[in-house]
């Protein structure tokens, strides 16, 4: 996929090479960015856009509406993928804005704990004064919390070319993150939590992590798209499968765009882990999770 400003140059470089110009240069024209397209409706197209495939194999579903479509080309007998030239307006706000990850945390046990009176009131003034302080360490996440759940999200960028926007996707931080997590739950609560990841498009990407209201009764968690629904939706399939006795309980639970995203040590080894089906929303084709013990996961990857 190219800008449109790109079209006439790509065009008059490849009628040189037909006619067998040795000094065109068709692959010198623009700047691509490498998409797929999953399927074509009278909106627009579903994309997987791939922001970053030289050390890592991160994949985001997104959108290319029929408006920012321009042209498609391909010089068929030098190539056998098309090129889409689209609007530059849509493309470089692709390329800038920003994109988030979601982490859902739960509690477990905790309807146990609270009948066997195990969950004081001092226990949860204890939790939620040492999450202020925790949170205070990382501005560049918003920690939500409600009952005994914690919503964490934080924000990446692509980058551009010719932009002071870098690629600042690093989500294995957040896995190192969630072991901190486990640490300040098993001392203020006495209990485990398990955690819900995925990551893509967010429509709020022009927005702060948080929005809160001058008179500071509302907040919004600026988070609406692909990533937030599958949260909630592979938490469902797995407490569904962990009754079933498909899988055991586990600490992590990944969608698989996040999961292939990881920088593994070994990929034989990340071909190999486990995954369990769900059913995203938003999109028609079927989704996976994989699950893990986090120290497990964790010792098999490359940490930056």
């Amino acid at each position: 996929m190219m800008e449109e400003v790109y079209f006439g140059d790509w065009e008059a470089e490849w009628l040189k090479t037909i006619h067998g110009d040795a000094e065109a240069s068709p692959y010198d024209v623009g700047y691509i960015t490498r998409v797929s397209i999953e399927e074509v409706t009278p909106a627009g197209a579903d994309i997987r856009w791939y922001p970053n495939i030289h050390d890592r194999f991160h994949v985001v579903k997104t959108f290319l509406p029929r408006e920012a479509f321009v042209a498609a080309a391909l010089a068929y007998k030098f190539e056998k993928r098309v090129s889409v030239f689209v609007k530059s307006e849509w493309l470089r706000k692709l390329h800038l804005r920003s994109n988030s990850i979601f982490v859902m945390i739960d509690a477990k046990d905790m309807t146990a704990a609270i009948k066997d009176g195990l969950i004081t009131h001092e226990k949860v003034i204890a939790l939620r004064d040492a999450l202020d302080a925790f949170a205070g360490r990382y501005p560049f996440i918003s920690f939500i919390s409600f009952a005994d759940s914690l919503l964490l999200k934080t924000n990446w960028t692509a980058g551009m070319v010719d932009t002071d926007v870098e690629y600042t996707y690093v989500p294995e931080r957040l896995l190192v993150l969630f072991q901190q997590l486990q640490t300040l739950y098993r001392d203020t609560l006495g209990l485990e939590i398990y955690a819900v990841l995925a990551q893509g498009s967010n429509e709020y990407y022009d927005d702060p992590l948080l929005h809160i209201s001058e008179e500071k009764n509302h907040i919004s968690l600026n988070s609406l798209g692909l990533p937030f629904a599958q949260i909630a939706q592979i938490e469902g399939a797995a407490r569904k499968a962990i009754r079933a006795g498909e899988h055991p309980p586990m600490e992590i639970y990944m969608d698989s765009d996040l999961f292939h995203s990881l920088m593994f040590k070994n990929y034989e080894r990340k071909d190999s882990w486990p995954s369990a089906p769900y059913k995203p929303k938003m999109i028609s084709e079927p989704g996976s999770y994989h699950y893990a013990m986090c120290d497990d996961l964790l010792a098999c990857l490359s940490l930056p």
